[in-house]
Formats: structure tokens, sequence, C-alpha cells
């Protein structure tokens, strides 16, 4: 018997297939404000600038490993892997139903200031991109070349959600400036 030159079976597994199940979210997406949205959209980006190779599934665990300039997100938790293999544990992320994600950082990065500093200019820049943006629907990421195949569906997904979020809440379409001018008109929205 020959060896399977394809064990994970990934080549049988259709693209739009794929696509579509990131797509068809069973859980209804809620109306999101435009710092929620982009909350949850730096976080996502975040997430998924680490490299991984598998399909996540929502509501487990991930663990993010910082080694020189490398993010990688896998499996295993910091409690089974030595900085010395896995590098700096930055944090657990989380898939939501929703299709975006949540990360927990580490105590010892959330407490490093060097670390927060680097963060806090990332989120500035983002930020400065959200402005330049002719609308916020421009910067989801529908399609990131540069990502593996399972990195690629899961960016697919956020922005999915995301834009049926911006559209139940009515800011699809708006610019950055637009939306958050909705926040200070609305009596609903937190100060």
């Amino acid at each position: 018997m020959a060896d399977n030159p394809n064990p994970d079976g990934k080549g049988q597994t259709p693209v739009l297939s794929v696509l579509n199940d990131a797509r068809a979210t069973p859980v209804p997406v809620p109306a999101k404000q435009i710092d929620q949205v982009t909350t949850e959209l730096f976080t996502s980006l975040f997430v998924l600038e680490s490299e991984f190779n598998f399909k996540p599934v929502p509501g487990k665990p991930y663990y993010i490993y910082r080694d020189g300039e490398r993010f990688w997100m896998g499996i295993t938790s910091p409690a089974m892997m030595s900085e010395a293999v896995g590098g700096r544990f930055i944090g657990t992320a989380v898939l939501q139903a929703d299709l975006t994600w949540t990360l927990t950082l580490a105590d010892a990065v959330a407490d490093d200031p060097a670390f927060m500093q680097w963060l806090s200019d990332k989120r500035a820049a983002f930020e400065k991109r959200l402005g330049e943006a002719e609308t916020v629907d421009d910067v989801l990421p529908v399609y990131e070349s540069r990502f593996s195949f399972y990195r690629r569906a899961s960016a697919f997904g956020v922005a999915h959600s995301l834009s049926r979020s911006m559209s139940a809440s009515g800011i699809s379409g708006l610019s950055y400036d637009e939306a958050r001018g909705l926040l200070c008109n609305d009596p609903s929205a937190p100060d």
C-alpha cells in the first residue's frame, strides 16, 4: 500500500465550501457600534498576523507566541511549552461564535511597558488607516493573499461578520469619522 501523499485531506476540501462555512454563521450577528467594531477588528487582525495552519474552532482557546519578530498561534498551552521552544507567550486567543477573535494578554506581556507601547503604536497606526479610508468597510480583511489558507478563510469570516454587524447598526458605507459622529448623537452610547 502506497503512502498517502495528502494525509490531512486538504486538497479534498473545496475552497468555496470552507468560505461558505465561514459565511453561513448560524449565530445571529448583533448590531455593533463603531467603537466595538474597531476594537474587534483590531484584535482580530492582530490575532490573524500570527501564523497558523489549522481550522480554528469557535470557543476553543489558542495560544499566541512570539519567536523573534514572528508571531504564531498553536494549540499547546504555555504550561506545556517552554519559552526556549515556542518563544514568548503573548496571550490566549478565542474565536467567537460570530467569527471575530478575542485576545487575553498574558500578565507578563500586559505588564511589559515596551510591548504595550509597541501595541499602542500599532493601534494608532490602525486608527490612522481607518481615518484615511473612504469607508470603514474598506479596512475589512476581505482577501489577504499573504495569509495561509486557514488564516485567509478566518479573515474572510471576520470581514463578513463585521460587515453584517455594521449593516445592522447603520454604519456600513460610512467613513470612520461619520460612524463616530453617530455615537455623539446616540443617547444609548456609552460615555
